[in-house]
C-alpha cells in the first residue's frame, strides 16, 4: 500500500469523518491503482483535503489521480469539469465520485502563484469569461446554500469570532443575495485562485491548444460571478501583511479583478463581506466538531477576514 504523507494523515485530527478517510485511504489508492490499470511515477502531494498521486496510464498517458474526501464541496467537482471540457481547467480523464477519484489531465508543476500577485489576478479575471457558463441542472444553488448558510451566522452571531456588526451586515446581504435572481445560474469554481491555476502542459501544433493556464480543484456551484474573486483577496496573505498599507494592498487586488473581469464592484464587496464572515463561522464550527477550543491558527485566519470585509469598504 502507499505511504501516506504526515500532512494528509495529519487529516484524521479533523473529526471522525476525516480519520475514517484517512484510515481507508490507502487501500483506496491500491485498490484504483489496480482497477484503472495506472502505474504511479512520483512521490504524492497533497491539498487541504486530499492526495494526489502523478500516474502513468495503460495507453502511456501522463496524468494525476486525485482521492479526496468526499463533502459538500467536492462532491462536484467531476461535474463541474465535465461542463468545463479542458477550456480553461484540466480535463477529467475519468471519475469515482462515491470514492472522491479524479483521473486528471497533468499540468504544472508551475502554478500561476510564481507571478507577481497582481499579474496573477489578472490571469485569473481573465478567465473568468470562460468558465462562467450555463451551470447544469445537477450543481447546486448558490441561493440554497447561502440561505442554509446565513441562517446558521445569525443563529451564531453571538460567537462567531468577528465584530457583531460585521456579522450582522453579512446576515443581511446574505437574506438579500438569496432571494436575487443573479445569485444562480452560471458555473462557479468557488475556490478560484492563484494557486489553484498551473501551467498546461498542452503544446501547439501537438493536439494540444496552446492555452498557458489551467484551473483546478473547482468546487462547482450554480453561483453568480461576483461571489468568485474573494479567495484572491485571502491567499498570499503574507504579501498583505508585510505592506506598508493593509487595505491599500487588499484594495488593488479588488480592483485589479473588478476591473479586468468587468464586474459590478459593489455586488463583489457584498460578497466578500459575507464571505468572510461565513469564513468566520466556519473555523468557529470546525473547531468545536474536533473538540478543541479556537487555537492561534484559527484567531490569525478570522483576523485576516475581519480585515479583508473592513479593507473593500470605503
Amino acid at each position: 500500500m502507499i505511504q501516506v504523507p504526515a500532512a494528509v494523515a495529519a487529516f484524521a485530527r479533523r473529526g471522525p469523518r476525516w480519520a475514517a478517510f484517512v484510515d481507508a485511504l490507502p487501500r483506496t489508492v491500491d485498490d484504483l491503482l489496480a482497477e484503472w490499470s495506472l502505474r504511479v511515477t512520483g512521490d504524492p502531494v497533497h491539498g487541504e483535503v486530499a492526495l494526489v498521486l502523478p500516474v502513468l496510464t495503460e495507453r502511456g498517458v501522463e496524468a494525476v489521480l486525485k482521492v479526496g474526501h468526499v463533502d459538500e464541496e467536492s462532491r462536484h467537482e467531476h461535474l463541474t469539469l465535465t461542463t468545463w471540457d479542458g477550456r480553461g481547467a484540466v480535463r477529467l480523464l475519468r471519475a469515482d465520485p462515491a470514492r472522491g477519484a479524479l483521473l486528471l489531465e497533468r499540468a504544472g508543476p508551475t502554478a500561476l502563484s510564481s507571478l507577481p500577485v497582481l499579474d496573477a489576478c489578472e490571469v485569473v479575471a481573465g478567465l473568468y469569461a470562460t468558465l462562467h457558463v450555463t451551470a447544469p441542472r445537477r450543481l447546486v444553488p448558490l441561493s440554497t446554500l447561502v440561505v442554509r448558510w446565513t441562517e446558521q451566522l445569525a443563529a451564531a452571531q453571538d460567537v462567531v469570532p468577528a465584530p457583531r456588526r460585521l456579522v450582522q451586515q453579512a446576515v443581511s446581504l446574505g437574506r438579500a443575495f438569496a432571494s436575487d435572481p443573479g445569485t444562480d445560474g452560471l458555473t462557479i469554481h468557488a475556490d478560484l485562485h492563484d494557486a489553484n491555476v498551473l501551467a498546461s502542459r498542452r503544446a501547439e501544433g501537438s493536439g494540444g491548444d496552446g492555452t498557458p493556464w489551467l484551473v483546478i480543484d473547482p468546487k462547482g456551484i450554480s453561483g453568480d460571478p461576483a461571489y468568485e474573486p474573494a479567495p484572491l483577496l485571502w491567499n498570499r496573505w503574507d504579501e498583505v501583511a508585510s505592506a506598508r498599507d493593509v487595505r491599500f494592498a487588499v484594495r488593488r487586488r479588488f480592483h485589479t479583478v473588478v476591473d479586468v473581469a468587468g464586474l459590478d464592484e459593489h455586488r463583489v464587496r457584498d460578497w466578500v463581506v459575507v464571505r468572510m464572515m461565513l469564513n468566520a463561522l466556519w473555523t468557529l464550527q470546525d473547531a468545536q466538531e474536533a473538540g478543541r477550543p479556537l487555537d492561534d491558527a484559527d484567531r490569525s485566519w478570522t483576523t485576516r477576514c475581519v480585515t479583508i470585509a473592513k479593507a473593500v469598504q470605503d
